[in-house]
């Protein structure tokens, strides 16, 4: 449900009076703003004068040759009608940049178009908070984290009728920063589920990466580096081939899954334990699971023993490859939620455990606050991990512990 319009009003009225005070009269406004936006006030007055009208360009050549040659540009274009869809039905504006915040792709809806042509909110446009200002484009990018900017938390005038809520992009194994996605619209139609929708959007983009950049197979021949399998198997299930999504049920999926997690083949008795344990079910009816999802895989699985013959990447492996490497911030963010909720696969079911307890072990060990305020979204009763992340800080100031302790005190009621 949208945000009572008369709430919207006050939390506009206090950004301003923020801004007012930090901006105008030069007064510390460290109580009245979070730290993040505070500290890219900063940056933005020693850099810019807020009558600044508009974002500065980028060379037009350069920006067109970076993106042709961007993994995002493949990407964006496998997903565009749905995030035009998007945009149109929300009346947004949608933008993909690159590390630096520069603009190199966009597309909005009807008024929020217009609005975004007059401030350069479009590709080539610079969105750096020293190039215009505080805005959730600069802070996405720069803590590689999800952020949102209402109103007057933007330093610049010209979008204070905005809010904006914006998530990075990474390489879907490297963990590489590639750029954010941004969605804006006025900040009367702000409304909740606004950068839960930009993270969607992003592990949108993140999924239908090219192969060769998301995720390079061992013998794999280069001439496939635009082909290939991707599944999404935690939090939510979805299964793409050569960037168009399959429409499987969840019995396909399971069995898709489990001749990713075995690229040496499977024979079908092996299989069928994996994926019905003990239950009373047919040879047959399995190998009928079989023959829908070869015939969805274009006959890329074959038998005797049954093994995909085409590149696989899954959300599995890049969340334990990240593990391995230590990185657990980007684990964590890879990480949707329990692997195939409901499954009564026994083989997925301790699948599932193993990845949970690995992501929850990893954080014990090294509670990051970020990463622990996202890992606390998808297991928001775990205290055990909050502790560990409140105790690590030991008073030290952090914009997380806020968020820490309010979900600590929301679990023990």
């Amino acid at each position: 449900m949208r945000m009572a319009r008369s709430e919207l009003q006050t939390r506009r009225m206090d950004a301003v009076r923020a801004w007012t005070s930090f901006v105008e009269r030069g007064d510390d406004a460290a109580t009245l703003v979070r730290p993040e936006i505070l500290s890219s006030w900063t940056r933005s007055v020693a850099a810019i004068t807020p009558d600044v009208c508009e974002a500065p360009l980028a060379d037009e050549s350069e920006t067109a040759a970076y993106w042709r040659g961007s993994p995002l540009q493949t990407a964006v274009e496998r997903v565009e009608a749905e995030l035009r869809r998007t945009a149109e039905d929300g009346d947004l504006v949608v933008a993909v940049t690159d590390p630096e915040t520069r603009i190199l792709w966009t597309y909005g809806g009807r008024v929020m178009r217009r609005k975004a042509e007059t401030v350069n909110f479009v590709a080539g446009g610079r969105w750096d908070d020293q190039s215009v200002g505080t805005n959730a484009l600069d802070l996405a990018n720069r803590h590689t984290a999800p952020a949102t900017v209402f109103s007057a938390e933007h330093y610049a005038p010209i979008v204070h009728n905005w809010v904006c809520w914006a998530a990075p992009l990474h390489d879907p194994v490297t963990g590489t920063h590639l750029g954010v996605i941004d969605i804006s619209t006025t900040w009367d139609r702000t409304h909740p589920i606004g950068l839960a929708t930009a993270r969607v959007l992003a592990r949108l983009i993140e999924t239908a990466m090219p192969v060769s950049n998301a995720h390079p197979v061992a013998g794999a021949a280069d001439e496939c580096s635009q082909s290939g399998l991707v599944l999404r198997l935690l939090g939510t299930a979805e299964t793409w081939l050569d960037g168009q999504r399959l429409l499987l049920n969840r019995r396909q999926t399971e069995v898709l899954a489990l001749l990713a997690m075995h690229p040496e083949g499977l024979s079908l008795e092996h299989l069928h334990a994996l994926v019905y344990g003990d239950q009373a079910v047919t040879l047959s009816t399995l190998k009928a699971e079989v023959s829908h999802l070869r015939s969805a895989l274009g006959g890329q699985l074959s038998s005797r023993p049954y093994r995909l013959s085409m590149p696989v990447a899954t959300d599995v492996d890049l969340v334990l490859s990240l593990l391995r490497r230590g990185r657990v911030a980007a684990a964590v963010d890879a990480y949707g939620g329990d692997l195939l909720p409901g499954t009564n696969s026994p083989a997925l079911t301790e699948l599932a455990e193993y990845v949970a307890v690995a992501v929850r072990e990893a954080l014990l060990a090294d509670p990051q606050p970020d990463a622990v305020v996202r890992y606390c979204e998808l297991a928001p009763y775990d205290t055990e991990v909050v502790e560990a992340c409140l105790a690590r800080l030991a008073g030290a100031p952090h914009p997380a512990v806020p968020l820490l302790k309010g979900r600590l005190a929301a679990a023990q009621r």
